[in-house]
């Protein structure tokens, strides 16, 4: 009984402290409750600030281009907005534009920054089309296209118009190998402008006296380049934004030759090329555009609107053209054309992922 006793006896007030003990535990908890909460709703609120930062997150993009260099710049910029909005941005694919469009359709690639519009559009509804594709806005606006001669020979022979080379005479000026006819660097099959090239050739009846020299446009304009030089007559293909125009200054070293009439192939054929200054160069004026998978996009609307409206300036396009015409032209000088034209429209770049941001919430 005593060893009872004394277990017992003190239990009494040891009850009503553990019953203070409880209570102090209640109150505790109680103070706690508030606590636990907002430590949740800031985890909450964290994980949704993240989430809308980065809508993109766990999602992977396959940015396809063709293999044309010049192209990397612009795909570059777009590739940045999307790892920015926290997309999981695979390298760039080079595939022929055909390839490119058809793995786009297929899902098998994402997006592709320069979509010809609208020297592409067969190439674009032959692989679906709207039906497929998401394209919204234009990406880079005012490309010009078209055939062009040293200013010198235009002058002294007064030749304004392509047309006028269906006179053998005249034809044979631009003779670089002697068979009587012009060589008209032109332009790589699968491009798209060869289709155009080809059928104006055959429009203006120039088959007999001009022929269309093709291959890898870089080395036959490389050449072009180098016959100018020397003082010889050069005809040529190009287009812009790309750096040609910067060594051959149009007005200065070279003129534009307008067209007989407008010709295009295909559906295009009774499209009027002529331009707004009145000139007709045979080319309708183009857009590069941001061309994308339908469903990826229909699941991604952050990416969706930041496709829509991304806009570049043409001529920040062909100042970096330009800049890898003069060897600035590795991968490393292209990333970093690339950053640097971010950092100084970081203010435009951040716009374009606020607005993609909004999208996806």
């Amino acid at each position: 009984m005593t060893f009872f006793r004394h277990v017992y006896v003190p239990n009494r007030p040891q009850h009503r402290m553990k019953g203070k003990g409880l209570r102090k535990r209640s109150l505790a908890i109680t103070f706690q409750i508030p606590t636990i909460l907002a430590a949740c709703l800031l985890l909450f609120l964290t994980a949704n600030a993240q989430a809308a930062s980065l809508p993109g997150k766990g999602v992977e993009v396959v940015p396809v281009q063709s293999p044309v260099a010049e192209e990397t710049f612009q795909t570059l910029i777009v590739v940045k907005a999307l790892a920015e909005l926290g997309y999981d941005v695979h390298p760039i694919k080079e595939v022929d534009y055909n390839v490119g469009y058809t793995s786009i359709a297929n899902g098998d690639a994402t997006f592709m920054a320069v979509n010809w519009a609208p020297l592409h559009r067969d190439k674009y509804l032959k692989a679906g089309g709207d039906k497929v594709f998401y394209r919204k806005g234009h990406y880079i606006s005012g490309a010009a296209q078209g055939y062009l001669i040293d200013k010198k020979t235009a002058e002294k022979y007064k030749i304004s118009n392509i047309g006028q080379l269906k006179d053998p005479k005249l034809a044979k000026l631009f003779d670089a190998n002697d068979d009587g006819k012009a060589d008209l660097t032109g332009c790589n099959p699968g491009w798209g402008c060869e289709a155009v090239v080809e059928h104006q050739l055959k429009a203006f009846g120039l088959e007999d006296t001009v022929t269309h020299n093709q291959g890898k446009y870089a080395a036959i304009i490389a050449d072009t380049i180098s016959r100018y030089r020397n003082g010889q007559p050069i005809l040529y293909y190009t287009w812009t934004p790309y750096w040609v125009s910067g060594v051959l200054v149009p007005g200065r070293d070279v003129v534009w030759l307008e067209v007989p009439f407008s010709s295009l192939p295909g559906d295009r054929a009774g499209i009027d090329t002529t331009l707004a200054n009145g000139k007709n160069y045979g080319f309708q004026m183009n857009s590069m555009r941001i061309v994308a998978n339908k469903e990826f996009a229909a699941r991604n609307p952050a990416a969706a609107r930041l496709f829509a409206i991304m806009q570049v300036p043409i001529s920040d396009v062909s100042a970096q053209n330009m800049m890898m015409s003069q060897g600035h032209n590795s991968t490393a000088d292209i990333e970093r054309h690339a950053r640097g034209w971010i950092k100084a429209h970081r203010s435009l770049f951040d716009r374009w992922l606020a607005a993609a941001r909004k999208a996806a919430r």
